[in-house]
This record gives C-alpha cells, structure tokens and sequence, in this order.
C-alpha cells in the first residue's frame, strides 16, 4: 500500500458513507482502486455525497447491504468504525478471507509524517486537541486528526513528513488496524465501555492494545500510572514507557509534586509547568488530562515554555464541561461528549455546587449502579430523557435525590432544569449515555441544550 501501483485494479469495498469512509474511498480510487461504497441509509441522507463520488467514477450503492455486494474478486473491506463486526457484509467477508480494516489503517500505511495516536475510555478529545494546542504554542508543526478534526485518508499527499499528526482513535478504528504504528502512544484510561460493540471487557482492552502493537525500541509508550488496567500495559509493549501521574511520581513523564504540574525528563531534568490552581480547565479528570498531554508533547520534542504556555492559555473543547451561560444565578454547562457514566461521574465530581444533572440517551445495558453514592453527595436535581432515562431516575430515587424528573428530550430537560435550579447552582448536561436514540451525534445533543440555553438567556 506504500505506493499507488499496488492498488491498480484492486477491488475495494467500502462500507458505510460517514467521513472516514468517503475519505478511504476517494483515497483509494484516486490510486487506481476499483472502489464500491455501500451504506444501508437511503440515498436521500447522502445525495451530494453519492452524486459527488459517482463523478469521480466510484460505485455507491445505497438503501441496504446487498447479498452479492463481496462476489467476485474482492480484494479489501473498509469498514466505518461504528458499524458493529457482527452485520452480514463483515461476517461474509471473514467467512470468504477477505481483510477488514478501518480508514486509519489504509492512511497509517501511506502517511510518512510522525504520529502521535491517543485513546482511553475517556478525556481523549481534551488532550489531543491539547497536545496539539501545545505543538503550535512550542512552535511544532502539527495537525490533529482521526476521530476529531480530519480523517486521516484526507491527510495523505497533504501533510508533510516534518509536521507531527496528533489523532484521537477510538477502540472501533482500532480494532481494524493491523500495521498501524504511531511514533508516539498513549493510552489514558480503561473503564468499561461500548460493550454493546465489543460484547467483552478483553476485546474492548484488546482493541485498545492495537495501538501499541507495532511499536519498537525507538518509539514511546505514554501510559497511565493511576489506572490500575493501564499499568499491566507494559508487560506487552515493546517501546519505552513514560508515565503520568497525579497520585505519585515518575521517572519519566508528568506528576503532581507540592501543588504544581512537573514534567521529567529523559534526560533526568524537571520542569515546573504551572500550579494546579492555575489550570484552566476545571476537574481532576482535567488534570489527568493534562498531565497527559505534557507528557505526550514532551514525547513528541515540544519544549519547555511550549508546553507550559500551552497549558496556560488552553480553553477547552466544545461539549466537553463547556460553560454555555447563566441565568438567574445559575451556571449552565454542556457536557455532551460524556457519552459513559464514568466520564458523567468525572464531570459531577468538578463542581462544589449543587447540581441539578440532566442525562440520557442510548440504552447500551448500563445499569449505573456505580453512580448512587455520588448522586447522594453531589446531585440536588435528575432530569433524565431518552431510552436510559428510567434506569437512571431510578438510581437517582436510590441516592435519595429530592428532585426527578422525567422529559421527552434535551429541549424539555432545559425547560425543567430553570424551575428546579437556584440561584448557585449548576445545570449539568452530562448525559452518560450515547445520543444515537434521539440525536445524530453528540456534537448535536450538545449544540441543541445550548441553543435551548441561549434562549434563555435573552429571556432572562
């Protein structure tokens, strides 16, 4: 895949129309693949996508997955990472020994830019898109890319070899990986998770270990000192470790010591980042975050002042503990990237205030028993909508939570949050929950509760 004549004539399925498979499919064709792209969603929801890639001269076939779609002389699936692997085209090319991978396969095997992949259960948005907030500030050429910002297959050609590609992947682009090797990696956190995807806890680990898998003595292994399944990493891993902690130190990579942020060196030089109280962004998750991605930059040769300036002047992400506005006194935070109780949990436990939480959405099996005491100590106010909804009402009613209420969905929770909320309050969209029951994406739920939010602020 290293050149373009190796694809000449090959043919090339891809499934699902999302970013990454249209990037794959323009990719792949433009280097003289044979390419089909099939989507089960009708022709309607991807008309100038379809229309667009027929120009080009790639089949699109929309509507459903036919039977005879692998017949032939198929050589490559290329499966959107959110499709599950137990649908019919993806069992039938494992039945005919037909590779399947993921769009960031097909683009680590062509990109010669150095790359730093990061995942985890939860915070990989926020350091990514900080790692690469710290690059710019140091004066590193830098792009962030995967599951945030662009599909890698777009970066191809594109990006040069001295620019460092920092990329957010999830546990689903991962499981499709095979020779993908980052220069840099790092792996912030596991909790349970997309269970409903990878049916077991060590599939979902596995997954996650992929990014790790072709790494070699000269690469780095940017691991979580505080996670008791992040620390068994090393026994499988053949690059060198740095480590982040904010429990205890290391001897190399990011800790907390008398109150400030300290990176250490290879090289056994500390460097005092900044104070703990001057971090902007609010959390202890935050600060694992952080430290994170000090040393993840630090991985990468960002210097000193970058990566303490970076760490000065970073504002955040959108839907990720995003303050939206106040009304009446109270403080209205979109949280919407908080898609498992445990990154709901992470967010409760950053505010003092009573907090008047609205959550909800997919039901993947949760049962968020592990949130009750929380609720007891932190929450004043449940709202819940979506498929979730009563389960989470009822875990609220265990903790002794005053006030629930049940609505149809993000719109109707704003609406109820003003009446239940007080002056010194916070109103918390966190929902714990995937948003695929009622919304398109996260980035949806969360733009919604914030126009719902803005409406009243005018009001107001």
């Amino acid at each position: 895949m290293s050149s373009p004549v190796r694809w000449d004539g090959r043919s090339v399925v891809v499934l699902g129309m999302a970013k990454s498979g249209i990037a794959a499919a323009k990719l792949l064709h433009s280097l003289g693949a044979r390419v089909t792209v099939n989507d089960r969603k009708p022709r309607s929801e991807y008309l100038e996508e379809a229309e667009e890639l027929e120009r080009m001269g790639i089949r699109v076939i929309l509507g459903g997955h036919p039977p005879n779609l692998l017949e032939g002389d198929v050589d490559l699936l290329v499966k959107n990472p959110g499709i599950p692997y137990r649908v019919p085209p993806v069992k039938e090319a494992f039945r005919r020994g037909i590779p399947v991978v993921t769009e960031v396969e097909i683009a680590g095997q062509m990109l010669s830019s150095p790359i730093a992949g990061i995942t985890g259960s939860n915070g990989k948005t926020t350091t990514t898109s900080l790692v690469g907030h710290m690059l710019d500030t140091g004066g590193i050429k830098s792009r962030v890319a995967g599951n945030i910002g662009r599909a890698l297959c777009e970066l191809v050609g594109e990006a040069k070899p001295e620019e460092w590609l920092v990329v957010e992947l999830s546990s689903f682009q991962l499981k499709g990986t095979e020779t993908f090797r980052p220069r840099v990696a790092a792996l912030l956190n596991i909790v349970p998770a997309h269970l409903d995807y990878h049916e077991t806890m060590d599939d979902y680990i596995d997954a996650k270990m992929r990014l790790f898998q072709n790494q070699t003595a000269a690469d780095v292994a940017v691991l979580n000192r505080d996670c008791p399944a992040v620390r068994e990493a090393p026994s499988r891993l053949k690059s060198e470790v740095w480590w982040f902690s904010r429990r205890s130190e290391v001897s190399r990579g990011a800790f907390v010591k008398d109150g400030w942020m300290i990176l250490r060196t290879p090289e056994g030089e500390e460097w005092s980042l900044l104070s703990v109280d001057e971090l902007p962004l609010p959390g202890v998750h935050n600060l694992e975050n952080a430290l994170a991605a000090a040393t993840i930059a630090s991985a990468c040769g960002c210097p000193e002042e970058g990566i303490r300036e970076g760490l000065r002047t970073f504002q955040g992400v959108p839907h990720r503990l995003e303050y939206v506005g106040t009304v009446d006194g109270v403080r209205y935070i979109n949280d919407s990237k908080a898609t498992n109780a445990q990154a709901a949990l992470r967010a409760l436990e950053s505010f003092s205030e009573p907090v008047v939480w609205i959550a909800g959405g997919l039901d993947r099996g949760d049962d968020f028993a592990e949130l009750v005491p929380h609720l007891a100590r932190r929450v004043k106010g449940m709202i819940a909508y979506g498929e979730s909804g009563p389960r989470l009402l009822k875990r609220a009613e265990e903790a002794g939570v005053p006030c629930r209420q049940a609505v149809s969905d993000v719109d109707e929770a704003v609406e109820q949050a003003r009446r239940m909320a007080e002056e010194g309050d916070v109103v918390l969209l966190s929902p714990a929950c995937a948003s695929w029951d009622l919304y398109t994406s996260f980035e949806e739920r969360g733009d919604i509760f914030k126009r719902a939010v803005h409406r009243l602020v005018k009001k107001a």
